[in-house]
């Protein structure tokens, strides 16, 4: 079996533990850490890592940044639970798990972030004195850099309130991670967590440059993208429009006949940032596509499809690509698992093509798209309320191309961005927003009126601003450091 680079370290207590846990240092996939950052070589395999942490297993429903994903989208509107199935994230869905403190997926969520917040700081402390070219050390830094901005802010939207432009933003977030040290730190400020995620993207911006091996790092289209992201959670609007326009440029959107093809292919032009995933490092049952597929053969996938919320398809043109990746009627011409259940709305969206289909669940998982800086220019722009027509120009770009009868929007004020963010639950489906769009934007939870089911979904009101936008911080963390992380509102 093929072997990828794992990290140098795995720190696997969680962060405010006072006792260091590694995992031996010279496995045969890993490097010995006194040779780790001797040069660029070394470090960059410490890297591949990192790279390769980001979609490894920890558990069933544990998989690194895509199981992120899907809890995103398990605690919004626009993803329907059909069946109770075999049971995985039936309580994310239900707004339970993550206002648990004991609860598996709770502590995973947290811990996974700092495992990654420790190897990347080793990666910024280590990485200035490596033999190697100045441009090779400052490709692997950037990354680091980014990396610890991406956790950073995270971890900030998941666990603390969501931040409000012009006020003083004192409510507690998470610890700041700016060491390899796992000595406790107190939670900080949310507006103290977003001054150091940026000025870990300025810093990342100025040096990393275009060049990367492949998908799964980042270069500046990628970091200018995940800067788009915090400015538009930060409401500076100004900020995301110019970082969303400068991540996507020299970048195309996808052809109608790629749009498709299952979003399982990595060398799609319009993916910038992603998983490749390789053929024999597989997943099984703890892996996206074994929950968000329409045609893994797996349990989950046979008794539970996922479909979108009807209220939202339901405004989709027939001449729209993407109304042909959902099922409206649930027909015999879906793409099942054999034996697998059909329902109305079902996804087409993500599906895994043979020979895959009942060996393993691995699949290309795509992490930013060119599409999703359209969608941020365009409502970065309506919202700054003096440049309508900016936003409607970026919104026809995108619309166009998934629709050749679209035509330019004549909007303007609350219509527009109604009518882009429309466009953003659709195309962004299944890729884990909705649950951080509700939360920036102060929306309510609201699932009434949809295909979404009581008996299933347990909740479909939460109001704007209520407690339970917050997860819970692990018992765990709490008790590792004798109570200084403290507890969010229960």
């Amino acid at each position: 079996m093929k072997k990828l680079i794992l990290l140098l370290v795995l720190a696997s207590i969680m962060f405010g533990a006072c006792k260091k846990e590694y995992l031996d240092t010279t496995p045969t996939n890993s490097l010995a850490s006194a040779d780790a950052f001797t040069t660029t070589t070394n470090a960059l395999l410490v890297l591949n890592g990192v790279h390769r942490f980001t979609y490894t297993r920890s558990d069933q429903g544990a998989f690194g940044f895509p199981s992120m994903m899907i809890f995103g989208d398990m605690l919004g509107d626009d993803l329907v639970m059909n069946a109770v199935g075999n049971g995985w994230y039936n309580n994310e869905y239900r707004w339970i798990t993550h206002r648990n403190a004991n609860a598996g997926n709770v502590d995973y969520a947290y811990r996974y972030y700092y495992q990654l917040l420790v190897n990347v700081n080793l990666i910024i402390e280590n990485i200035d004195n490596a033999v190697g070219t100045v441009a090779e050390r400052n490709v692997i830094k950037g990354n680091a850099l980014a990396y610890r901005a991406y956790c950073h802010y995270n971890l900030a939207q998941f666990f603390g309130k969501r931040y409000v432009k012009g006020t003083v933003n004192s409510q507690l977030g998470a610890p700041l991670k700016l060491s390899s040290s796992v000595a406790p730190q107190p939670r900080e400020t949310v507006e103290n967590m977003y001054t150091s995620i940026n000025k870990d993207l300025d810093d990342a911006i100025a040096i990393i440059g275009t060049a990367r091996p492949n998908k799964s790092h980042l270069n500046i289209n990628v970091v200018r993208g995940i800067k788009a992201r915090v400015a538009l959670t930060q409401q500076e609007w100004g900020i995301a429009a110019s970082q969303a326009a400068q991540a996507r440029a020299g970048l195309s959107l996808m052809t109608n006949a790629q749009y498709l093809d299952g979003f399982s292919d990595y060398n799609n032009p319009e993916w910038m940032w992603g998983v490749n995933h390789i053929d024999d490092q597989s997943g099984f049952f703890g892996a996206f596509h074994s929950y968000l597929s329409s045609n893994y053969n797996s349990t989950n996938i046979r008794t539970n499809p996922k479909s979108i919320n009807r209220l939202i398809y339901d405004l989709l043109p027939t001449s729209d690509v993407r109304s042909k990746v959902w099922d409206k009627t649930g027909s015999a011409a879906a793409i099942v698992p054999p034996g697998g259940i059909r329902r109305p709305y079902m996804t087409q969206k993500f599906r895994l093509n043979a020979p895959t289909l009942s060996t393993t669940s691995q699949g290309n998982v795509p992490y930013m798209r060119v599409a999703e800086m359209y969608l941020i220019e365009a409502e970065a722009k309506a919202r700054l309320g003096t440049d309508d027509i900016g936003a409607r120009a970026a919104l026809f770009t995108l619309a166009s191309n998934r629709n050749p009868s679209y035509v330019l929007s004549t909007n303007s004020g609350t219509a527009l961005i109604d009518e882009i963010m429309n466009q953003r639950r659709v195309e962004l489906w299944g890729e884990g927003f909705r649950f951080f769009d509700l939360k920036r934007l102060n929306s309510p939870l609201n699932r009434n009126g949809s295909n979404h089911t009581i008996a299933l979904a347990n909740v479909f009101d939460i109001p704007a601003g209520d407690v339970r936008w917050e997860w819970l911080i692990p018992i765990a963390e709490i008790n590792a450091t004798n109570g200084l992380v403290v507890q969010n509102p229960l």
